[in-house]
């Protein structure tokens, strides 16, 4: 997964498809920037979410929000936001239409 920091406390993280996926998500946990930055995930590579995917995102997410940080998922094809929206994470998270847009969304806040 290519990860960019696009600013000093923005990263940019183009994800794969799984199970790439996953791997992607294990190291921005375990990354020192993803605490202290604002994430920008772009989703379009990814055709498919599963269950252990969404649990990663969220505990991302919670990380994100306890440092004070913004969580902005981009890009996001058609079949992976019905996932979004029969779990009701779309109420949950940030979405933006594609990575320019979403650095938008990070730096007004």
């Amino acid at each position: 997964m290519p990860v960019e920091k696009w600013s000093d406390n923005v990263l940019v993280a183009h994800l794969a498809d799984d199970p790439q996926f996953t791997d992607d998500l294990l190291s921005l946990e375990e990354s020192p920037d993803g605490n202290t930055a604002h994430v920008v995930l772009d989703f379009a590579a990814v055709h498919f979410v599963n269950s252990s995917n969404l649990a990663r995102l969220l505990k991302l997410r919670k990380k994100s929000g306890a440092s004070g940080k913004k969580l902005v998922l981009c890009s996001v094809s058609t079949q992976v936001w019905g996932t979004f929206l029969v779990t009701g994470l779309d109420k949950v998270f940030e979405f933006s239409d594609n990575v320019p847009t979403a650095l938008a969304t990070v730096q007004l806040s």
